[in-house]
């Protein structure tokens, strides 16, 4: 099982939206994907209500069964249109795969 972690840091505005609400939209966006993408097991995304200096804005969770499940992911037509929306809104991100 491999699981997929991002933490993103959203723009103050972007799109004319403020964060709070590209954060709802990335939150939505996202999360349509489990229907579109086979190779998805399961996604999580959170909005971050912490107000430390250390915290990132939305975290996203995905499983994946194997290696390839998740290029699929990555290279699935429907996350990269999800993609290019979150890049437009974030400052920064992290990421973290592993398996288990």
């Amino acid at each position: 099982m491999i699981t997929h972690v991002v933490m993103f840091q959203l723009k103050e505005e972007a799109n004319g939206l403020s964060k709070a609400e590209n954060a709802k939209k990335m939150k939505t966006l996202l999360e349509g994907l489990v229907e579109k993408v086979e190779s998805l097991q399961a996604m999580e995304v959170g909005i971050n209500f912490n107000d430390s200096p250390a915290a990132f804005d939305v975290v996203l969770t995905s499983r994946h069964e194997d290696r390839e499940g998740l290029k699929k992911y990555a290279d699935h037509p429907a996350h990269l249109e999800v993609l290019s929306f979150i890049l437009s809104v974030i400052a920064d991100r992290k990421v973290v795969d592993f398996e288990s």
